[in-house]
């Protein structure tokens, strides 16, 4: 695998080496040694998928502490822009963003480390997106910011009239009035 690096450290994108020829294609889509290697040390335990589409955004998610999640993304069928958002308290790149189209086509995976808000909003007719995390999910810390807040400068390639968004994204705050507790100074990898 190839990792890219990002303009924020710590989320990068990971291509893979495919293998082609008159039958298909080949790729390994996960190695826990590699990652450890090359992206960092993490054991993820659950696995995710969802089926959405043209026109809806989900996100901007994240879980608070102490469920905090690292995901590692792909999306499986057409195409999707995945967007992690910097939401450690005191980064210097606090409130940026690092956006990249995912598809069946490119095969990218986009990880997004602990303290980062996520979404992803669906440029294709349909998306199968499949998601690993490094921490269960817990209802109760369930957290989120609003998908279109001008102050992030998320450009979704979705025009306004054909967003479906949940009622749950619709009423999340923007993030300058979302409480957070992730501080930049913190190792959120801690257990």
């Amino acid at each position: 695998m190839e990792i890219i690096k990002t303009a924020i450290d710590g989320v990068v994108i990971i291509k893979p080496r495919i293998f082609t020829d008159s039958r298909g294609y080949f790729f390994e889509s996960f190695s826990q040694r590699e990652f450890d290697e090359k992206v960092r040390p993490i054991q993820f335990v659950q696995d995710n998928e969802s089926k959405s589409s043209y026109g809806v955004m989900r996100g901007l998610h994240y879980q608070k502490m102490p469920y905090t999640q690292s995901k590692l993304v792909r999306c499986v069928r057409g195409r999707v822009l995945d967007v992690a958002v910097d939401i450690r308290r005191g980064s210097p790149t606090f409130g940026r963003h690092v956006a990249a189209e995912l598809s069946e086509d490119n095969h990218l995976q986009l990880f997004i480390p602990r303290g980062f808000a996520h979404g992803f909003a669906v440029l294709s007719d349909e998306a199968v997106f499949q998601y690993k995390c490094d921490n269960f999910y817990e209802p109760q810390s369930e957290g989120g910011i609003q998908l279109i807040d001008d102050t992030l400068g998320i450009d979704w390639r979705i025009p306004t009239d054909h967003a479906i968004l949940s009622e749950k994204d619709i009423k999340r705050t923007k993030l300058a009035d979302t409480p957070l507790d992730f501080d930049y100074n913190e190792d959120l990898y801690k257990k």
